[in-house]
């Protein structure tokens, strides 16, 4: 009878345990939901405080003067009004500042990647004499403050006859947003192993064609985020414009938002918020465009190789 009893007991005595063990994991399930909602109720605080200045930015563009000035402020343009924005649209100089902009990103997009493509490609697939030289040089370039070349980036546009000129704007942005780009490019394709190249070499591929049919595919993320940072770099860019772009007709969009500030001298916010609200489209159509290039590049090449 003892020894038929012995388990029945070991089974009892077991059982607080399991019952123990399972509310403790209930208990630890509990706990991390909670945190998981705090964490999302604190991620959707700070989005709301992020997107804020932006929402004002927005609201104030249609809201005339009076509501703008008012003491108590108007969370939504009950009175809304579009005449700041037509104001804008309607202002040729807003279309020439446009233009040159324009020109000068462009040119900074394609110079810079370019540059940054083989550079970071040099000093990551090639070993040569004075390689870690070189991407000493591009970290101590970076450190230098800006506003030190001026004079010397000034004097040297002035030489070459490129003051006042897209072209020359857009040489000294390139020239400031190279070092950078060359050192997130580096990372990127340092980051692709080179055995995916000699694997595809010996299925018959030659260096070049393995190169782009295997490792460019993955370098395509990092391409876009230096295109974003370089896009944004040229586009957003005021005091270096201030001193190259000294001529009116050859002022950037900064430089144009400036002068509608001093234009008059009781400042319309309205008008203001406005063009900063219409300087920002160009802004997120090109993020809209190159996100999904970003996420879909990041599988393209395991699929081609």
């Amino acid at each position: 009878m003892s020894t038929l009893a012995a388990p029945r007991d070991r089974s009892t005595s077991a059982r607080p345990a399991r019952v123990q063990a399972t509310a403790s994991t209930e208990s630890g399930r509990s706990q991390g939901t909670l945190s998981r909602r705090l964490l999302s109720v604190l991620a959707v605080v700070v989005a709301i405080l992020w997107v804020f200045p932006i929402y004002w930015m927005v609201n104030s563009a249609f809201q005339p003067l009076s509501a703008l000035q008012a003491p108590d402020p108007a969370w939504f343009p009950v009175d809304g009004t579009i005449s700041n924005v037509r104001q804008v649209i309607n202002d040729g100089t807003f279309w020439d500042a446009m233009r040159v902009s324009l020109s000068v990103v462009v040119i900074v997009l394609i110079a810079a990647l370019v540059f940054a493509f083989f550079a970071a490609l040099a000093v990551s697939r090639f070993r040569f004499r004075g390689r870690k030289s070189f991407i000493l040089t591009i970290l101590v370039v970076q450190m230098i403050p800006a506003e030190g070349l001026f004079i010397s980036q000034y004097a040297v546009l002035d030489s070459w006859g490129l003051v006042n000129r897209a072209a020359g704007l857009a040489l000294v942005y390139t020239a400031a947003i190279l070092p950078f780009t060359i050192w997130m490019l580096r990372g990127f394709v340092a980051g692709v192993p080179i055995e995916l190249e000699e694997a595809a070499m010996v299925d018959g591929l030659s260096r070049t064609g393995a190169f782009f049919r295997i490792t460019f595919p993955l370098l395509a993320p990092g391409l876009v985020a230096s295109g974003v940072y370089g896009f944004l770099q040229a586009w957003n860019e005021y005091t270096l414009a201030l001193v190259v772009m000294t001529e009116p007709a050859q002022r950037t969009l900064p430089l144009w938002l400036q002068g509608l500030l001093e234009a008059n001298r009781a400042t319309d916010w309205g008008v203001v918020m406005a063009g900063s609200a219409i300087i920002a489209i160009p802004v997120i159509i090109f993020f809209l465009f190159v996100q999904g290039k970003m996420t879909s590049g990041l599988v393209s090449g395991a699929v081609k190789g």
